[in-house]
């Protein structure tokens, strides 16, 4: 009997090439139809900033061209075209999804479970992606590289940038701290351990890797991290607990001229606070790649800071992250057909 297959992608999950991998990993006989939405060149909807679609977080794409596009599919597999209770209750056919994201944001759970429809995503997509970007981030910083670079584009030779007052320091002379040590934030410690750094790592539901604690690794609690770090990196999930987590009395922790790197998400930060406490010196510098709303508004304050970086949600995007998303996605779905349970059930 043939499976029929919705597959909604853009412009970055190509849902071609999730039809290929799908089509490579399953024997059965599938009837699968594609649809590429317009994601990254439009913006997607933030539900962080607004009252969004029965809650979901982030999502692309009218819900009634959705539910026009799955149709009579079994089977839907997404990056970011959502899925609300309203429209599973029109989608009877429906009962198993794929979400190609670390976490099923654009999905509301709660009426999936009601309708026993199963979702699995692809946690660990973009970690590796994300973790060479955040070592890139911190650097940019810590080597003087934003402000050599944006000096010599306004026709300044920053000569001196050799001042040992004001040249950069080498990561073998820093403590880092990490925040949040899963599929990302372990990766991150790792690479930071080829550099030589010491390495403070603050999450309470986990335990260290063996190898990260032989290493020197110390796990500790979130003020102890705050108050020994040079550098603070953040890679916790936002969750009620960790909203707001890094504020104004979370900076005040920090030490002076400490390194703030953000990769993770921007409702993680207070960023009123972060402005002030860059603005008044307390904080050496800051790396931002994810904001609270996106995109930031041309006159957002923290774009004006001289000793800030910022780049548009970028960290996760990689050839190898859509490759790797949509292996994990043709896995899932081959395991379905074959009535085994699937690797990565939400």
């Amino acid at each position: 009997m043939t499976k029929s297959i919705a597959i909604i992608g853009d412009r970055f999950m190509l849902p071609e090439i999730f039809r290929q991998k799908i089509e490579a990993a399953c024997e059965a006989a599938l009837d699968i139809r594609t649809l590429e939405q317009a994601w990254p060149d439009e913006p997607m909807e933030h539900g962080y900033a607004v009252n969004a679609l029965e809650g979901l977080k982030e999502y692309f794409g009218d819900p009634d061209e959705v539910i026009d596009f799955i149709g009579e599919a079994e089977i839907f597999v997404t990056h970011l075209a959502p899925l609300s209770g309203a429209m599973l209750a029109q989608l009877p056919k429906l009962n198993f999804v794929v979400v190609s994201r670390g976490g099923p944001v654009n999905i509301h759970m709660p009426a999936t479970r009601e309708r026993g429809v199963t979702v699995v995503n692809t946690p660990g997509r973009n970690a590796s992606a994300v973790a060479e970007f955040t070592i890139g981030a911190i650097l940019t910083e810590t080597r003087q590289i934003r402000a050599g670079h944006e000096a010599l584009r306004a026709g300044i030779w920053r000569g001196d940038l050799y001042r040992a007052d004001i040249t950069g320091r080498e990561l073998n002379e820093m403590t880092v701290g990490v925040i949040g040590y899963g599929n990302i934030g372990t990766k991150v410690v790792k690479l930071l351990r080829a550099f030589g750094a010491r390495i403070l790592v603050h999450d309470p539901y986990v335990q260290l890797f063996a190898d990260d604690r032989n290493a020197g690794v110390e796990h500790v609690a979130l003020d102890d991290l705050l108050s020994r770090v040079d550098i603070v990196t953040m890679h916790p999930r936002v969750t009620d607990e960790t909203r707001g987590m890094m504020g104004a009395e979370s900076f005040a922790k920090m030490k002076a001229g400490a390194l703030f790197v953000n990769t993770a998400r921007g409702p993680l930060v207070d960023y009123d606070a972060l402005f002030a406490s860059l603005q008044s010196g307390h904080l050496g510098a800051a790396m931002l790649e994810t904001f609270a709303v996106e995109p930031v508004p041309a006159d957002w304050p923290l774009l004006q800071l001289p000793n800030v970086t910022v780049t548009p949600h970028i960290a996760g995007a990689s050839v190898r992250t859509v490759t790797h998303a949509a292996e994990q996605a043709a896995e899932e779905v081959r395991r379905y057909l074959t009535g085994q349970p699937p690797l990565n059930l939400c």
